[in-house]
Protein backbone atom coordinates (compact mmCIF):
# COMPACT_ATOMS: atom_id res chain seq x y z
CA UNK A 1 0.00 0.00 0.00
CA UNK A 2 1.05 3.64 -0.75
CA UNK A 3 1.50 5.89 2.45
CA UNK A 4 -1.36 7.95 1.38
CA UNK A 5 -3.49 4.77 1.60
CA UNK A 6 -2.02 3.65 4.97
CA UNK A 7 -2.81 6.99 6.52
CA UNK A 8 -6.09 7.06 5.08
CA UNK A 9 -6.52 3.76 6.78
CA UNK A 10 -5.31 5.25 10.12
CA UNK A 11 -7.62 8.13 9.74
CA UNK A 12 -10.23 5.49 9.16
CA UNK A 13 -9.93 3.91 11.94
CA UNK A 14 -9.35 7.02 14.18
CA UNK A 15 -12.93 8.05 13.28
CA UNK A 16 -14.84 4.80 14.08
CA UNK A 17 -13.25 4.89 17.20
CA UNK A 18 -14.38 7.95 18.11
CA UNK A 19 -17.65 7.43 17.02
CA UNK A 20 -18.23 6.01 20.04
CA UNK A 21 -21.62 3.98 20.22
CA UNK A 22 -22.78 5.26 17.00
CA UNK A 23 -25.24 7.99 16.51
CA UNK A 24 -28.61 6.20 17.83
CA UNK A 25 -27.22 5.76 21.25
CA UNK A 26 -25.87 8.82 21.53
CA UNK A 27 -28.76 10.27 20.77
CA UNK A 28 -30.80 8.67 23.39
CA UNK A 29 -28.26 9.33 26.19
CA UNK A 30 -28.81 13.20 25.08
CA UNK A 31 -32.55 12.63 25.53
CA UNK A 32 -32.07 11.36 28.91
CA UNK A 33 -29.99 13.84 29.95
CA UNK A 34 -26.45 12.16 30.39
CA UNK A 35 -23.25 13.18 28.75
CA UNK A 36 -21.42 11.11 26.74
CA UNK A 37 -17.82 9.73 27.90
CA UNK A 38 -16.31 12.51 25.26
CA UNK A 39 -18.35 15.31 26.43
CA UNK A 40 -17.76 14.36 30.28
CA UNK A 41 -14.00 14.13 29.50
CA UNK A 42 -14.34 17.43 28.37
CA UNK A 43 -15.60 18.67 31.16
CA UNK A 44 -13.30 16.89 33.56
CA UNK A 45 -9.81 18.12 31.83
CA UNK A 46 -7.99 21.26 30.58
CA UNK A 47 -9.09 22.49 27.10
CA UNK A 48 -6.38 20.39 24.57
CA UNK A 49 -4.58 19.48 27.14
CA UNK A 50 -5.54 15.04 27.05
CA UNK A 51 -3.99 13.02 25.38
CA UNK A 52 -5.37 9.41 24.07
CA UNK A 53 -3.29 5.96 24.98
CA UNK A 54 -5.22 2.82 23.12
CA UNK A 55 -7.50 4.86 21.04
CA UNK A 56 -7.28 2.16 18.78
CA UNK A 57 -7.97 -0.90 21.00
CA UNK A 58 -10.91 -3.09 20.57
CA UNK A 59 -12.74 -6.14 22.31
CA UNK A 60 -10.55 -9.19 22.48
CA UNK A 61 -12.59 -11.95 23.14
CA UNK A 62 -15.46 -14.12 22.77
CA UNK A 63 -17.16 -13.18 19.25
CA UNK A 64 -17.27 -10.02 19.30
CA UNK A 65 -16.53 -7.21 16.03
CA UNK A 66 -13.46 -5.32 17.15
CA UNK A 67 -14.92 -2.92 14.85
CA UNK A 68 -18.20 -2.79 16.61
CA UNK A 69 -15.97 -2.06 20.26
CA UNK A 70 -14.67 1.20 19.40
CA UNK A 71 -12.01 1.63 22.43
CA UNK A 72 -13.19 -1.30 24.36
CA UNK A 73 -16.21 1.24 25.80
CA UNK A 74 -13.00 3.03 27.94
CA UNK A 75 -11.48 6.41 26.88
CA UNK A 76 -7.95 6.20 28.80
CA UNK A 77 -4.91 8.54 28.48
CA UNK A 78 -3.70 12.11 30.18
CA UNK A 79 -4.49 15.40 30.85
CA UNK A 80 -4.60 18.20 32.79
CA UNK A 81 -6.71 20.05 35.42
CA UNK A 82 -5.60 23.77 36.23
CA UNK A 83 -2.44 23.16 34.44
CA UNK A 84 -1.39 19.63 36.49
CA UNK A 85 -1.01 15.96 34.93
CA UNK A 86 -3.32 13.60 36.34
CA UNK A 87 -4.26 10.14 34.62
CA UNK A 88 -7.89 9.46 32.87
CA UNK A 89 -10.07 6.50 32.56
CA UNK A 90 -13.41 7.50 31.29
CA UNK A 91 -16.00 4.70 30.85
CA UNK A 92 -18.44 4.69 27.42
CA UNK A 93 -21.47 2.83 28.12
CA UNK A 94 -22.53 3.46 24.71
CA UNK A 95 -20.10 0.65 23.81
CA UNK A 96 -21.33 -2.84 25.76
CA UNK A 97 -22.29 -0.76 28.24
CA UNK A 98 -18.55 -0.20 28.97
CA UNK A 99 -18.22 -3.86 30.61
CA UNK A 100 -15.20 -4.73 32.08
CA UNK A 101 -13.06 -7.05 28.91
CA UNK A 102 -9.88 -8.18 28.57
CA UNK A 103 -8.29 -5.10 26.52
CA UNK A 104 -10.11 -2.14 28.53
CA UNK A 105 -8.39 -4.34 31.56
CA UNK A 106 -5.18 -3.82 30.56
CA UNK A 107 -5.60 -0.04 28.90
CA UNK A 108 -7.28 1.10 32.52
CA UNK A 109 -4.20 -1.21 34.26
CA UNK A 110 -1.93 0.93 32.24
CA UNK A 111 -3.25 4.14 33.38
CA UNK A 112 -3.28 3.20 36.89
CA UNK A 113 0.37 1.98 36.90
CA UNK A 114 1.29 4.86 35.24
CA UNK A 115 -0.16 7.29 37.77
CA UNK A 116 1.78 5.88 40.16
CA UNK A 117 5.11 5.59 38.64
CA UNK A 118 4.98 9.25 37.72
CA UNK A 119 3.68 10.27 40.44
CA UNK A 120 0.12 12.23 39.28
CA UNK A 121 -3.10 11.57 40.46
CA UNK A 122 -5.55 9.08 39.03
CA UNK A 123 -9.37 9.76 37.90
CA UNK A 124 -11.63 6.97 36.88
CA UNK A 125 -15.27 8.13 35.74
CA UNK A 126 -17.73 5.11 35.65
CA UNK A 127 -20.59 4.22 34.70
CA UNK A 128 -20.88 0.34 34.06
CA UNK A 129 -22.21 -3.08 33.58
CA UNK A 130 -19.98 -5.02 35.34
CA UNK A 131 -17.90 -7.75 33.81
CA UNK A 132 -18.29 -9.23 30.09
CA UNK A 133 -20.27 -12.05 29.25
CA UNK A 134 -19.61 -14.28 28.05
CA UNK A 135 -15.90 -13.35 28.60
CA UNK A 136 -15.76 -13.77 32.24
CA UNK A 137 -17.54 -17.44 32.01
CA UNK A 138 -15.94 -20.44 32.95
CA UNK A 139 -12.63 -21.30 34.09
CA UNK A 140 -10.56 -19.65 31.18
CA UNK A 141 -12.27 -16.98 31.47
CA UNK A 142 -11.75 -16.07 35.27
CA UNK A 143 -8.35 -17.22 34.12
CA UNK A 144 -7.87 -15.03 31.69
CA UNK A 145 -10.48 -11.30 33.29
CA UNK A 146 -9.14 -11.87 36.91
CA UNK A 147 -5.97 -13.99 36.82
CA UNK A 148 -4.08 -11.07 35.94
CA UNK A 149 -1.98 -8.07 37.90
CA UNK A 150 -4.59 -5.07 35.35
CA UNK A 151 -7.44 -6.22 37.34
CA UNK A 152 -6.16 -6.53 40.69
CA UNK A 153 -7.26 -3.64 43.55
CA UNK A 154 -4.01 -3.41 45.61
CA UNK A 155 -4.15 0.33 46.90
CA UNK A 156 -1.12 2.13 48.77
CA UNK A 157 -1.60 5.76 49.11
CA UNK A 158 1.41 6.68 46.94
CA UNK A 159 -0.69 9.06 44.54
CA UNK A 160 -4.70 10.52 44.91
CA UNK A 161 -7.26 8.82 43.45
CA UNK A 162 -10.87 9.98 42.47
CA UNK A 163 -13.56 9.15 41.10
CA UNK A 164 -17.16 9.44 40.11
CA UNK A 165 -20.25 7.16 39.73
CA UNK A 166 -22.91 7.96 37.08
CA UNK A 167 -25.88 6.42 36.05
CA UNK A 168 -25.30 2.58 36.44
CA UNK A 169 -22.59 1.81 38.20
CA UNK A 170 -22.27 -1.90 38.61
CA UNK A 171 -18.80 -4.26 39.47
CA UNK A 172 -15.45 -2.54 38.58
CA UNK A 173 -17.23 0.92 38.71
CA UNK A 174 -18.38 0.64 42.03
CA UNK A 175 -14.56 -1.26 43.26
CA UNK A 176 -12.96 1.98 42.16
CA UNK A 177 -15.16 4.30 43.82
CA UNK A 178 -14.51 2.16 46.96
CA UNK A 179 -10.92 2.29 46.20
CA UNK A 180 -10.67 6.06 45.49
CA UNK A 181 -9.80 8.86 48.18
CA UNK A 182 -12.66 11.09 46.82
CA UNK A 183 -15.51 9.93 45.15
CA UNK A 184 -18.72 11.77 43.43
CA UNK A 185 -22.07 10.78 42.59
CA UNK A 186 -24.83 11.81 40.57
CA UNK A 187 -28.50 11.77 41.99
CA UNK A 188 -30.41 9.07 40.24
CA UNK A 189 -27.45 7.05 39.59
CA UNK A 190 -27.26 3.55 40.93
CA UNK A 191 -23.90 1.77 42.17
CA UNK A 192 -23.47 -1.67 43.67
CA UNK A 193 -22.09 -4.93 43.30
CA UNK A 194 -24.10 -6.26 40.47
CA UNK A 195 -27.52 -4.85 38.34
CA UNK A 196 -30.56 -5.19 39.97
CA UNK A 197 -31.87 -7.55 37.79
CA UNK A 198 -28.93 -9.66 38.81
CA UNK A 199 -30.00 -9.62 42.26
CA UNK A 200 -33.52 -9.70 42.01
CA UNK A 201 -32.91 -13.71 39.71
CA UNK A 202 -30.30 -14.42 42.74
CA UNK A 203 -32.29 -14.03 46.04
CA UNK A 204 -35.91 -14.92 44.09
CA UNK A 205 -37.48 -11.16 44.35
CA UNK A 206 -37.90 -7.89 42.59
CA UNK A 207 -35.27 -5.66 44.05
CA UNK A 208 -35.61 -2.02 43.68
CA UNK A 209 -32.60 0.00 42.12
CA UNK A 210 -32.92 2.41 44.81
CA UNK A 211 -32.72 0.91 47.57
CA UNK A 212 -29.98 -1.41 46.23
CA UNK A 213 -27.83 1.17 45.76
CA UNK A 214 -29.52 4.42 45.27
CA UNK A 215 -27.93 7.97 46.06
CA UNK A 216 -29.69 8.18 49.29
CA UNK A 217 -28.32 4.79 50.43
CA UNK A 218 -24.85 5.94 50.15
CA UNK A 219 -25.46 9.14 51.57
CA UNK A 220 -27.46 8.30 54.66
CA UNK A 221 -26.29 4.46 54.99
CA UNK A 222 -22.81 3.27 53.77
CA UNK A 223 -21.08 6.50 53.66
CA UNK A 224 -18.75 5.29 50.64
CA UNK A 225 -19.46 8.27 48.54
CA UNK A 226 -18.15 11.51 49.24
CA UNK A 227 -20.51 13.86 47.44
CA UNK A 228 -23.82 13.96 45.30
CA UNK A 229 -24.73 16.12 42.24
CA UNK A 230 -27.68 16.68 40.01
CA UNK A 231 -25.43 16.64 36.63
CA UNK A 232 -22.58 15.07 35.67
CA UNK A 233 -21.15 18.89 34.71
CA UNK A 234 -21.13 19.28 38.62
CA UNK A 235 -19.65 15.90 39.02
CA UNK A 236 -16.50 16.54 36.80
CA UNK A 237 -16.14 20.35 38.92
CA UNK A 238 -16.26 18.22 41.97
CA UNK A 239 -13.15 16.11 41.02
CA UNK A 240 -11.60 19.07 39.72
CA UNK A 241 -12.22 20.81 42.79
CA UNK A 242 -10.76 18.12 45.15
CA UNK A 243 -7.43 17.59 42.95
CA UNK A 244 -7.08 21.17 43.87
CA UNK A 245 -6.26 20.21 47.26
CA UNK A 246 -4.46 17.18 47.12
CA UNK A 247 -0.54 17.02 46.11
CA UNK A 248 0.51 15.51 43.10
CA UNK A 249 1.65 12.46 44.79
CA UNK A 250 2.69 11.69 48.62
CA UNK A 251 6.07 13.20 48.21
CA UNK A 252 5.18 16.39 47.19
CA UNK A 253 2.59 19.25 49.39
CA UNK A 254 -0.27 20.48 48.12
CA UNK A 255 -0.28 23.09 45.85
CA UNK A 256 -0.78 27.03 47.29
CA UNK A 257 -3.36 29.52 46.47
CA UNK A 258 -3.81 32.93 46.90
CA UNK A 259 -6.15 33.92 49.58
CA UNK A 260 -9.45 34.66 48.46
CA UNK A 261 -10.51 38.41 49.34
CA UNK A 262 -12.69 38.82 52.71
CA UNK A 263 -11.06 35.73 53.70
CA UNK A 264 -11.05 36.59 57.68
CA UNK A 265 -12.78 39.94 57.56
CA UNK A 266 -15.61 38.34 59.79
CA UNK A 267 -14.12 36.62 62.78
CA UNK A 268 -16.02 38.77 65.48
CA UNK A 269 -19.43 36.91 64.03
CA UNK A 270 -17.89 33.73 65.67
CA UNK A 271 -19.18 35.06 69.27
CA UNK A 272 -22.76 35.80 67.29
CA UNK A 273 -23.15 32.14 66.33
CA UNK A 274 -21.87 30.38 69.62
CA UNK A 275 -24.53 30.49 72.27
CA UNK A 276 -23.24 31.91 75.57
CA UNK A 277 -25.39 29.14 77.32
CA UNK A 278 -23.43 26.07 77.29
CA UNK A 279 -26.58 23.66 76.34
CA UNK A 280 -27.66 25.58 73.63
CA UNK A 281 -26.96 23.92 70.14
CA UNK A 282 -25.06 25.87 67.18
CA UNK A 283 -24.29 25.05 63.56
CA UNK A 284 -20.06 24.22 63.72
CA UNK A 285 -20.65 24.96 59.96
CA UNK A 286 -20.90 28.40 60.49
CA UNK A 287 -18.02 28.88 62.83
CA UNK A 288 -15.72 26.86 60.13
CA UNK A 289 -16.82 28.91 57.23
CA UNK A 290 -15.76 32.28 58.97
CA UNK A 291 -12.48 30.52 60.12
CA UNK A 292 -11.09 29.37 56.68
CA UNK A 293 -10.29 30.72 53.69
CA UNK A 294 -13.62 31.86 51.63
CA UNK A 295 -15.13 29.69 50.02
CA UNK A 296 -12.63 26.37 50.72
CA UNK A 297 -14.25 24.52 53.03
CA UNK A 298 -15.50 20.95 50.78
CA UNK A 299 -16.70 18.76 53.21
CA UNK A 300 -17.18 14.80 52.58
CA UNK A 301 -19.91 12.89 53.36
CA UNK A 302 -22.48 15.90 54.91
CA UNK A 303 -25.29 13.02 55.41
CA UNK A 304 -23.53 10.78 57.08
CA UNK A 305 -22.24 10.67 60.05
CA UNK A 306 -23.59 13.97 60.63
CA UNK A 307 -22.43 14.76 64.64
CA UNK A 308 -19.07 14.84 62.95
CA UNK A 309 -17.64 17.33 60.74
CA UNK A 310 -14.94 15.99 57.62
CA UNK A 311 -13.87 18.43 55.56
CA UNK A 312 -10.85 19.70 53.54
CA UNK A 313 -10.25 23.10 53.79
CA UNK A 314 -7.92 26.08 53.29
CA UNK A 315 -6.22 28.46 55.78
CA UNK A 316 -4.09 31.02 54.47
CA UNK A 317 -3.84 29.43 51.04
CA UNK A 318 -2.65 26.17 52.16
CA UNK A 319 -4.66 23.14 52.37
CA UNK A 320 -5.88 21.54 55.35
CA UNK A 321 -8.28 18.84 56.96
CA UNK A 322 -10.92 19.72 59.47
CA UNK A 323 -12.08 17.44 61.65
CA UNK A 324 -15.11 19.15 64.28
CA UNK A 325 -18.10 18.18 66.01
CA UNK A 326 -21.96 19.28 65.38
CA UNK A 327 -23.49 19.58 68.19
CA UNK A 328 -26.84 20.68 66.35
CA UNK A 329 -26.85 16.98 65.30
CA UNK A 330 -26.97 14.34 68.85
CA UNK A 331 -24.85 17.72 70.82
CA UNK A 332 -21.96 16.49 69.24
CA UNK A 333 -21.75 13.02 70.52
CA UNK A 334 -20.28 10.99 68.33
CA UNK A 335 -21.70 8.00 66.05
CA UNK A 336 -20.28 5.19 65.05
CA UNK A 337 -20.59 6.50 61.46
CA UNK A 338 -19.17 9.72 62.54
CA UNK A 339 -15.94 8.11 63.53
CA UNK A 340 -15.34 6.15 60.25
CA UNK A 341 -15.64 9.28 58.64
CA UNK A 342 -13.28 10.97 60.70
CA UNK A 343 -10.53 8.15 60.45
CA UNK A 344 -11.21 8.55 56.56
CA UNK A 345 -10.45 12.16 56.54
CA UNK A 346 -7.23 11.04 58.93
CA UNK A 347 -5.81 8.74 56.72
CA UNK A 348 -6.50 10.71 53.47
CA UNK A 349 -4.98 13.92 54.90
CA UNK A 350 -1.67 12.02 56.80
CA UNK A 351 -1.17 9.73 53.34
CA UNK A 352 -0.95 13.13 51.46
CA UNK A 353 0.85 15.50 53.90
CA UNK A 354 -1.80 17.80 54.57
CA UNK A 355 -2.63 19.13 58.45
CA UNK A 356 -5.15 18.54 60.67
CA UNK A 357 -7.07 20.85 62.84
CA UNK A 358 -9.93 19.89 64.99
CA UNK A 359 -12.62 21.58 66.50
CA UNK A 360 -13.59 20.00 69.04
CA UNK A 361 -17.35 19.63 71.21
CA UNK A 362 -18.37 16.66 72.25
CA UNK A 363 -20.43 15.30 75.43
CA UNK A 364 -18.48 11.63 74.17
CA UNK A 365 -19.19 8.63 72.41
CA UNK A 366 -22.50 7.52 71.50
CA UNK A 367 -23.67 5.06 73.66
CA UNK A 368 -25.92 2.06 74.17
CA UNK A 369 -27.50 -1.32 72.36
CA UNK A 370 -27.17 0.31 69.22
CA UNK A 371 -23.41 1.55 69.16
CA UNK A 372 -22.39 -1.81 70.64
CA UNK A 373 -24.09 -4.11 68.18
CA UNK A 374 -22.20 -1.67 65.41
CA UNK A 375 -19.11 -2.75 66.96
CA UNK A 376 -18.62 0.60 68.71
CA UNK A 377 -15.74 -0.04 71.06
CA UNK A 378 -13.46 -1.45 67.86
CA UNK A 379 -14.44 1.96 65.85
CA UNK A 380 -13.33 3.86 68.82
CA UNK A 381 -10.11 2.02 69.04
CA UNK A 382 -9.02 2.47 65.56
CA UNK A 383 -9.49 6.16 65.93
CA UNK A 384 -7.48 6.41 68.68
CA UNK A 385 -5.02 4.48 66.39
CA UNK A 386 -5.31 6.86 63.58
CA UNK A 387 -5.00 9.72 65.43
CA UNK A 388 -1.90 8.18 67.21
CA UNK A 389 -0.65 7.12 63.68
CA UNK A 390 -0.85 10.71 62.38
CA UNK A 391 2.23 12.30 61.27
CA UNK A 392 1.45 15.50 59.68
CA UNK A 393 0.76 18.66 61.63
CA UNK A 394 -1.88 18.65 64.19
CA UNK A 395 -3.52 21.58 66.26
CA UNK A 396 -6.75 20.79 68.27
CA UNK A 397 -9.20 23.61 69.56
CA UNK A 398 -11.08 22.84 72.09
CA UNK A 399 -14.77 24.80 71.47
CA UNK A 400 -16.98 23.46 74.47
CA UNK A 401 -17.32 20.18 75.71
CA UNK A 402 -14.54 18.06 76.03
CA UNK A 403 -15.45 14.81 77.53
CA UNK A 404 -14.06 10.82 78.03
CA UNK A 405 -12.40 9.23 75.98
CA UNK A 406 -13.38 11.60 72.83
CA UNK A 407 -11.71 14.49 74.09
CA UNK A 408 -8.29 12.07 73.54
CA UNK A 409 -9.25 10.39 70.48
CA UNK A 410 -9.77 13.89 68.81
CA UNK A 411 -6.97 15.06 69.29
CA UNK A 412 -6.27 15.71 73.15
CA UNK A 413 -3.94 15.54 75.72
CA UNK A 414 -0.45 14.35 73.66
CA UNK A 415 -2.16 13.40 70.19
CA UNK A 416 -1.32 17.13 68.82
CA UNK A 417 1.04 19.31 68.18
CA UNK A 418 -0.29 22.50 69.77
CA UNK A 419 -4.03 22.50 71.72
CA UNK A 420 -5.53 25.48 72.67
CA UNK A 421 -8.96 25.99 74.11
CA UNK A 422 -11.27 28.88 74.22
CA UNK A 423 -12.72 30.47 77.16
CA UNK A 424 -16.12 28.50 76.76
CA UNK A 425 -14.08 25.09 77.19
CA UNK A 426 -14.70 22.50 79.57
CA UNK A 427 -12.93 19.38 80.09
CA UNK A 428 -13.77 16.36 82.19
CA UNK A 429 -14.61 12.44 81.98
CA UNK A 430 -17.91 13.23 81.66
CA UNK A 431 -21.08 15.50 81.58
CA UNK A 432 -21.96 17.32 84.63
CA UNK A 433 -24.93 15.92 85.04
CA UNK A 434 -24.51 12.37 84.77
CA UNK A 435 -21.51 13.53 87.52
CA UNK A 436 -23.36 15.08 89.91
CA UNK A 437 -25.61 11.97 89.59
CA UNK A 438 -22.42 9.75 90.42
CA UNK A 439 -21.25 11.70 93.02
CA UNK A 440 -23.65 13.28 94.91
CA UNK A 441 -27.05 10.85 93.60
CA UNK A 442 -29.09 13.79 92.87
CA UNK A 443 -30.69 14.25 89.43
CA UNK A 444 -32.39 17.60 88.14
CA UNK A 445 -34.68 18.72 89.31
CA UNK A 446 -33.97 17.02 92.93
CA UNK A 447 -33.21 19.41 96.46
CA UNK A 448 -30.07 20.83 96.43
CA UNK A 449 -29.39 19.45 92.23
CA UNK A 450 -28.14 22.92 90.98
CA UNK A 451 -25.98 23.56 93.73
CA UNK A 452 -23.97 20.45 93.53
CA UNK A 453 -23.97 21.16 89.69
CA UNK A 454 -22.66 24.18 90.12
CA UNK A 455 -20.03 22.96 92.32
CA UNK A 456 -18.70 20.22 89.77
CA UNK A 457 -18.69 22.53 87.00
CA UNK A 458 -16.16 24.72 88.64
CA UNK A 459 -14.02 21.85 88.49
CA UNK A 460 -14.33 21.16 84.47
CA UNK A 461 -13.38 24.61 83.23
CA UNK A 462 -10.20 25.53 80.88
CA UNK A 463 -8.86 27.34 83.37
CA UNK A 464 -7.15 24.73 85.70
CA UNK A 465 -5.79 22.59 82.46
CA UNK A 466 -4.20 26.33 81.05
CA UNK A 467 -2.70 26.27 84.72
CA UNK A 468 -0.63 23.20 84.28
CA UNK A 469 -0.19 23.50 80.67
CA UNK A 470 -2.05 20.67 79.67
CA UNK A 471 -3.67 23.24 77.36
CA UNK A 472 -0.89 25.32 75.80
CA UNK A 473 -2.70 28.48 75.57
CA UNK A 474 -6.56 30.17 76.06
CA UNK A 475 -7.09 32.40 73.07
CA UNK A 476 -10.44 34.22 71.93
CA UNK A 477 -12.50 32.43 69.49
CA UNK A 478 -11.65 35.65 66.80
CA UNK A 479 -8.14 35.12 67.37
CA UNK A 480 -8.34 31.29 66.08
CA UNK A 481 -7.92 32.15 62.19
CA UNK A 482 -4.48 34.16 62.74
CA UNK A 483 -3.78 31.76 65.54
CA UNK A 484 -3.57 28.59 63.36
CA UNK A 485 -2.38 30.05 59.85
CA UNK A 486 0.63 31.23 62.57
CA UNK A 487 1.24 27.66 63.83
CA UNK A 488 0.85 25.69 60.93
CA UNK A 489 3.78 27.31 59.73
CA UNK A 490 5.87 26.95 62.58
CA UNK A 491 4.65 22.94 62.82
CA UNK A 492 5.58 22.42 59.45
CA UNK A 493 8.08 19.30 59.24
CA UNK A 494 11.32 21.38 57.54
CA UNK A 495 13.75 18.38 58.03
CA UNK A 496 11.24 16.52 55.87
CA UNK A 497 10.73 19.28 53.69
CA UNK A 498 6.54 19.07 54.89
CA UNK A 499 6.58 15.39 53.78
CA UNK A 500 5.11 12.76 56.88
CA UNK A 501 6.00 9.47 57.16
CA UNK A 502 2.63 7.85 55.94
CA UNK A 503 2.28 5.22 58.56
CA UNK A 504 -1.35 4.67 57.41
CA UNK A 505 -0.99 4.57 53.32
CA UNK A 506 -2.01 0.85 53.21
CA UNK A 507 -5.44 1.64 55.84
CA UNK A 508 -8.51 0.18 53.58
CA UNK A 509 -10.16 3.08 51.44
CA UNK A 510 -13.50 2.40 52.62
CA UNK A 511 -13.01 1.33 56.23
Amino acid sequence: MAHEDIMNDLVKRRENARAMGGEEKLKRRKEHGSLNAEERLACLVDKDSFIEVGLLGAASGGNLDPAKTPRDGKITGFGRIDGRDVGVCVNDFTVKGASTGGTNSKKLGHIRRSTVERGIPFIHIGESTGARLPDAMGSKGMGAMLGNDTTQFRRIRENPWAAAALDTSFGSSAWLVCCSDFSVMKKGSVMSVSSPGLVSMAIGERVDPEDLGGWRIHADMTGLVDRFVNTDEEAMEEVRRFIGYMPNNNMELPPEYDIPAGSGDQQEDILKILPASRTHVYDMHKILEVIVDKDSLLEFKPRFGKPAIAALARLGGKSVGIIANNPMVGGGAMSVEAIRKLIDLTVLCDSFNIPIVRFMDTPGFVVGTGAEKKGAPGHIMNLMNATCLTTVPQLTVLVRKAYGRAYVALGGGEHNDEMVAWPTAEVSFMDPVFATKIVHGLSPGDDGFDQALAEIQKDIEIWDMASIFSAHDVIKPQETRDYLIRMLDVHRRRRTKGIGQHLMKTWPTSS
